[in-house]
């Protein structure tokens, strides 16, 4: 690239303007006085560069008369100008060398007022999580809260935590059994409200360790927000599912809120402690993730409707597997069923009577795609090896349709039956095979221990 001509410099046109270039009374510190001191840069007619001693008389009228020649007047004011660019240049330099450092040890310690954060911000909320078909999971959330309680019960066995829904406006709370059994015998139950610190006192009303579900009542009380139960009995493996509980006691009317699909109906599932288990049947299985804490807690469909008991979870098999993502709830119809009972203040005693078979509520549903030829009763989904139902020969997909006398319209009603009866008792099964109707007797034994 070629420069532009530079008015300042003598090898240009205008820099041969003695007036303009040269002040006599002002010259760097240090140089000579004179052109006859030192040897001076000297651009001469030809455009040539080099250095000359100039004589003394000739740099003495050059720097006096008018009628001194361009080229010495050139040398005079260039070799000043020169100089005092070269002097100019390092003092540059210098300064530009300063600066890198004070910029650099800026960098490396205190931020500069001209060196502000600039960090992106978005105004925008974050972007709510959604079930499948576009619904809300925060409104789902905010429609339930009020109506979850967190439990904390003290005993003789020390304390345990859980979750309850709120089921009347003067305070009747469905839970887990086994999250009240401590307090049984003797002991306090108490209740903290969502996004409340403030624990209530409440009252043991009725308890079913049979199928786990036990009812208590907030003292003092009223117009309290209430659960919606929705129909179980419609579920299909695949539908969307959010839990809600006091997962892991962390902090009471703070609950855990955690999302997931149906993976399984009619499971059935033995669970409990070291000192007490409990076969239930029928069970919802889910991935959305349940923990100790949760019991008791909703497990809600996509309108916002409870469906099912949040319960147990599947936790190391016998062989040191650990399971992945398998909770079990008790379906919305089994506690329905058994809320009269509870209510009126009954506690059903566990006697132990075990047919031997994974049952699931037969629907209209599940009766067009495994081809029933009814749609009602209790569909086998499995027959457990050793067992009554196994000795007796009912098979994968019989209908149970009545048991002795008794009507049978679905799974819960399976479990009322067995739930009276004792191992050793000998019952009439009747049972749809295809298009036949068939009686099976069936010897019911004890439940297993594990």
């Amino acid at each position: 690239m070629t420069d532009s001509p530079d008015a300042n410099d003598p090898r240009s046109p205008e820099g041969t303007d003695a007036s303009r270039e040269v002040n006599p009374d002002s010259h760097p510190p240090g140089e000579p006085t004179s052109a006859s001191e030192a040897p001076v840069f000297v651009t001469t007619s030809t455009g040539a560069e080099e250095w000359v001693a100039p004589e003394p008389t000739t740099d003495a009228v050059a720097s006096s008369s008018p009628t001194a020649t361009p080229a010495t007047v050139s040398v005079v004011s260039s070799t000043r100008r020169r100089r005092s660019r070269a002097a100019w240049s390092s003092r540059f330099s210098l300064l530009l060398v300063a600066a890198l450092v004070g910029g650099l040890a800026g960098h490396y310690a205190a931020p500069s007022a001209t060196s502000a954060l600039s960090v992106n911000v978005s105004t925008q909320g974050p972007g709510a999580g959604v079930l499948p078909g576009g619904v809300s999971i925060p409104k789902l959330v905010q429609h339930a809260l009020p109506t979850i309680v967190s439990i904390n019960v003290r005993g003789a066995g020390g304390d345990d935590q859980g979750t309850g829904m709120i089921i009347t406006g003067n305070g009747l709370v469905v839970t887990n059994n086994h999250v009240i059994a401590n307090a049984v015998q003797s002991g306090t139950i108490t209740v903290t409200r969502s996004g409340s610190t403030r624990a209530l006192p409440a009252t043991l009303v009725g308890t079913n360790p049979i199928d786990d579900v036990a009812l208590i009542r907030i003292d003092n009380v009223h117009g309290l927000p209430t659960v919606t139960f929705g129909n179980s009995n419609a579920l299909q493996v695949g539908d969307a599912v959010v839990a809600i509980g006091n997962a892991l006691g962390l902090a009471a009317g703070t609950p855990t809120v955690t999302q997931g699909i149906v993976s399984a109906l009619g499971r059935t599932v033995t669970a409990g402690s070291s000192t007490s288990t409990e076969t239930l049947t029928n069970m919802i299985q889910t991935d959305a993730a349940i923990n100790p804490g949760n019991s008791g807690g909703p497990l809600i469909d996509s309108a916002g409707d409870v469906i099912g008991m949040n319960t147990a979870v599947a936790g190391t098999l016998a062989s040191g597997e650990n399971t992945q993502n398998i909770g079990f709830a008790i379906p919305s119809a089994t506690i329905l069923s058994l809320l009269p009972q509870l209510k009126a203040g009954q506690s059903v005693a566990n006697h132990g009577a075990f047919m031997g078979v994974e049952i699931e509520s037969n629907n209209p549903q599940l009766a067009q795609q495994y081809g029933f030829s009814v749609t009602t009763g209790a569909v086998v989904i499995s027959v457990i090896a050793g067992t009554g139902a196994a000795a007796a020969g009912i098979r994968q997909g019989d209908v149970i349709v009545g048991i002795n006398s008794t009507t049978i319209q679905n799974a819960q009603d399976v479990t009322q039956v067995l739930s009276a009866l004792t191992p050793g008792d000998v019952i009439s099964l009747h049972v749809v095979r295809g298009t036949k109707h068939l009686v099976l007797r069936v010897t019911l034994g004890r439940q297993p221990k594990s």
